[in-house]
């Protein structure tokens, strides 16, 4: 049993944030009931690389094992007082739909809280529920941008990079699980319920708590090098660097130390918070041409033996394979009834009396709406009717 068995989440959110955040709380136990049109979730039919499934595709799969799916039309008055029935029990309600659509679909707080005061909801948008940039598309790479963060990295020339991975819908994801998790507390210390607002732009911007305090109390500028510098608030050498068969990660050590073990004499005398700042993409080159000359492998086997900071760049099929991925457990593998064999990324979180488990893998389109409707009190006739009406409906494997 799960640290959160006992709990119902209503997930009425797509894409990545919402479903993400759903998933980590079932993952700890919680029933969580994914909420989706007759047609299936949005993020059912858009694949993220191209990677389709049998039945489901990857992009799915992946954001939404430990749900039952309830197929369901809440534009009908039908679907939408399935939907406000089982609010009647839920613990948690969680969206992500644009400002405003709750309300006029009748599912915001105000009218969810006067049929359970101890609802915890959770609403999630891109910048917030009101503002100058409410009706702007919430979306991971425009929110990239906006964060400042591009900004802080790479060659001054250059366009800035995006990060490796969408990193704006997951740090939203977890800032709402926590959310979730902290209200959850809340109420079972006060009995009430409350609204939990979370904003992708928020996210991002309060994740560099460093970076942002350096430029707004220490007044630093934030200034890219001619050089791929790594980050503008982190001293030189600071990033990936080639080597002869591959990549590099260097991280700040000692000028001296360094140039002792890869023979860059200049270093030697360098005054490491002077000069690291002052002549940054002096030392980064010449850190740059000295790399070249070895394999990954022996640098880091020397760098390491220095108490130098560095590591490998790795790609998925070296992360996968990595030892310390395969002692932590970090993938996890089980048989799914469409898909077959699955291995996935696991559970972040470990409890030693409560561990995390996938009762289930993601569900088709209204796998469990007659399992979940006949838990609300509904018989078989009355979901018939739902059924034919096309309220709801109904998925088999």
């Amino acid at each position: 049993m799960g640290i959160l068995s006992g709990f119902r989440v209503l997930d009425c959110s797509i894409a990545m944030a919402g479903p993400f955040a759903a998933q980590r709380l079932g993952d700890l136990g919680a029933d969580v009931i994914k909420v989706e049109p007759v047609t299936g979730e949005w993020q059912r039919h858009v694949s993220a690389g191209g990677a389709g499934g049998n039945k489901i595709n990857v992009s799915f799969l992946s954001l939404n094992r430990n749900k039952r799916s309830l197929a369901v039309d809440l534009k009908s008055a039908e679907g939408k007082q399935v939907l406000l029935d089982l609010v009647k029990t839920a613990d948690v309600f969680l969206q992500n739909y644009r400002p405003g659509v709750a309300k006029r679909l009748g599912v915001d707080y105000e009218t969810l809280s006067k049929i359970n005061p101890r609802l915890v909801y959770v609403s999630m948008s891109g910048y917030g529920e009101d503002g100058p940039y409410i009706n702007r598309p919430g979306q991971d790479l425009v929110l990239q941008g906006m964060s400042g963060a591009m900004l802080s990295a790479g060659r001054g020339d250059e366009a800035p990079t995006a990060a490796g991975q969408y990193l704006v819908d997951a740090i939203t994801a977890y800032s709402a699980f926590e959310g979730a998790l902290a209200a959850l507390f809340h109420r079972e210390r006060t009995g009430e319920g409350q609204l939990v607002q979370v904003n992708m732009l928020d996210a991002i911007a309060t994740i560099q708590m460093q970076e942002l305090s350096v430029f707004t109390i220490g007044n630093k500028p934030q200034t890219r090098s001619a050089e791929p510098h790594a980050h503008v608030y982190i001293r030189a050498p600071y990033g990936a660097f080639a080597t002869s068969d591959g990549f590099i990660i260097v991280a700040f050590p000692k000028l001296k130390t360094l140039g002792e073990v890869i023979g860059e004499e200049s270093f030697l005398t360098m005054e490491d918070e002077v000069d690291s700042w002052t002549k940054r993409d002096e030392i980064f080159a010449k850190t740059r041409e000295r790399l070249k000359t070895r394999t990954s492998a022996e640098w880091l086997e020397r760098m390491r033996a220095a108490d130098i900071w560095c590591g490998p760049v790795y790609g998925y099929a070296d992360l996968v394979e990595d030892a310390q991925i395969k002692h932590n457990g970090t993938f996890v593998e089980y048989d799914h009834p469409t898909e077959g064999r699955v291995k996935t990324p696991g559970f972040p979180i470990k409890f030693s009396k409560t561990p995390s488990t996938i009762d289930r893998g993601a569900p088709i389109v209204g796998q469990h709406t007659r399992e979940i409707l006949k838990e609300a009190g509904y018989d078989d006739a009355r979901i018939a009717g739902l059924e034919q009406a096309g309220a709801v409906a109904s998925g088999e494997l």
